[in-house]
C-alpha cells in the first residue's frame, strides 16, 4: 500500500497545474491524483479521489476556492486543504482559514515553502508562508483591512464578487442562493464596512488591495455594451 500524499491540485491554468504537478511529482512521498479547474470540479474531485490533501488556489472562474473551501469541509470535516494564491493581502488568509483552509502559501513563495506546507498540513498542523505571516502580524498591530473581518466567508466572498464587476444574478448561479439573498447580503456588506454607495465599495475594496484598478478596467472593458 502507498504511503504517498494522494494530493488534489485546483487552479484554472493548466500551465499552472503542469508546473506545479511536475514539482509535486519529483517528491518521494507525494502523488497527484487529480486536478480540477474551478470550485465546482473540486468539490466532485474530492468525493471521487478522497486525496489527503488539497491545494487550493482562491481566484477562480465560477464557483472559487473559498466556496469550494467551505463545501469540502461540509461534506468532510476532517478534510486538509492548503491555500496557494497569489493574493498576499492577510484578509484572504484570513478568509480561507475560516473556510477550513489549514495553511496558506502565496505564489511568490519559493517551491521548498510549498513542500514544507504540504508535509505540515498532511500532519494536521497549520502552515502559512513566510509573507502572509508578517502580513498578519502587521495587521494586528492595526490596519484599515480588520473591518473585512466582520464579514463571513459567504459575505467576503459575494464582496469579492460584486466589486469584480459581477452580476447580482452571476452570483447567485455561481453561488447557487436566491438573487434576494445577494441583495440582501450586499446591504449587510455595506453596513458592516460602513459604507453607502457600490462605488465607495469598490474604493474600500482598491483601498485594502482587494481589487487592482488594472481588473476593475479588465473587468469593465468586458463586460456587455448597449446597442
Amino acid at each position: 500500500m502507498s504511503s504517498n500524499i494522494k494530493i488534489l491540485l485546483v487552479d484554472d491554468h493548466a500551465i499552472v497545474r503542469e508546473g506545479y504537478r511536475s514539482l509535486l511529482q519529483k517528491q518521494a512521498n507525494m502523488e497527484v491524483v487529480a486536478e480540477a479547474s474551478d470550485g465546482q470540479q473540486a468539490y466532485l474531485k474530492y468525493r471521487e479521489f478522497e486525496p489527503d490533501i488539497v491545494i487550493m488556489d482562491i481566484s477562480m472562474p465560477g464557483q472559487s476556492g473559498l466556496e469550494a473551501i467551505s463545501r469540502i469541509r461540509q461534506f468532510n470535516s476532517e478534510a486538509k486543504i492548503l491555500v496557494f494564491s497569489m493574493h498576499e493581502n492577510p484578509s484572504f488568509a484570513i478568509q480561507a482559514t475560516r473556510a477550513g483552509a489549514f495553511g496558506y502559501v502565496t505564489k511568490s513563495s519559493d517551491p521548498e515553502v510549498l513542500i514544507r506546507a504540504i508535509n505540515d498540513v498532511y500532519q494536521g498542523q497549520h502552515s502559512l508562508s513566510a509573507d502572509i505571516a508578517q502580513a498578519l502580524a502587521l495587521e494586528k498591530l492595526g490596519t484599515d483591512s480588520t473591518a473585512l473581518e466582520d464579514l463571513t466567508v459567504r459575505e467576503f466572498e459575494i464582496f469579492r464578487m460584486l466589486v469584480e464587476a459581477h452580476p447580482s444574478q452571476e452570483i447567485a448561479e455561481t453561488l447557487n442562493i436566491s438573487p434576494k439573498t445577494v441583495a440582501n447580503t450586499h446591504y449587510i456588506i455595506k453596513k458592516k464596512l460602513g459604507v453607502d454607495s457600490d462605488i465607495e465599495l469598490t474604493r474600500l475594496a482598491i483601498k485594502l488591495n482587494l481589487l487592482n484598478l488594472l481588473d476593475l478596467v479588465e473587468a469593465n472593458d468586458n463586460s456587455p455594451q448597449p446597442d
